[in-house]
């Protein structure tokens, strides 16, 4: 093959906000997962998709096997184990996520709630318009 394939990205459960490793827990910040009701209504809809996320990226087998599918002549020696990121995905009540940017506005702060991409959170024009939130908000202008 030439050149190198670099496949991802998917999305599983991390069980610490800097969960860049399956083994790495907090236990605290897990709790809050599994006590928000969101957080159940979502899994009951996804809880297939979910589980088979998890185990393809458990299983190098499985992964290469998906991969498979876009680039046939891959092989499993061909993939290496790369890094993990964590982004966090913001989930409404009822199990829905939040697809959007969410962004509140307070009289001491501006909360940033969900950042879609990490190419949106580096546009000008989404900088600008928090910027302008919170000239208002802390009376800047």
């Amino acid at each position: 093959m030439h050149g190198e394939v670099e496949a991802g990205p998917n999305a599983v459960l991390a069980f610490a906000r800097e969960g860049y490793t399956f083994g790495r827990v907090s236990p605290g910040e897990l709790a809050g997962t599994l006590t928000y009701s969101g957080f159940w209504n979502m899994a009951r809809k996804y809880w297939r998709m979910g589980s088979y996320e998890m185990y393809r990226s458990l299983s190098k087998g499985a992964f290469v096997q998906a991969l498979q599918r876009l680039v046939p002549v891959l092989r499993s020696e061909d993939v290496t184990r790369g890094g993990a990121g964590v982004r966090a995905q913001a989930v409404n009540p009822d199990g829905t996520m939040v697809d959007d940017f969410r962004i509140i506005a307070e009289a001491d702060a501006v909360h940033v709630l969900n950042a879609p991409s990490p190419g949106a959170t580096a546009s000008i024009a989404i900088g600008r318009h928090i910027s302008g939130m919170a000239a208002e908000a802390f009376g800047l202008k």
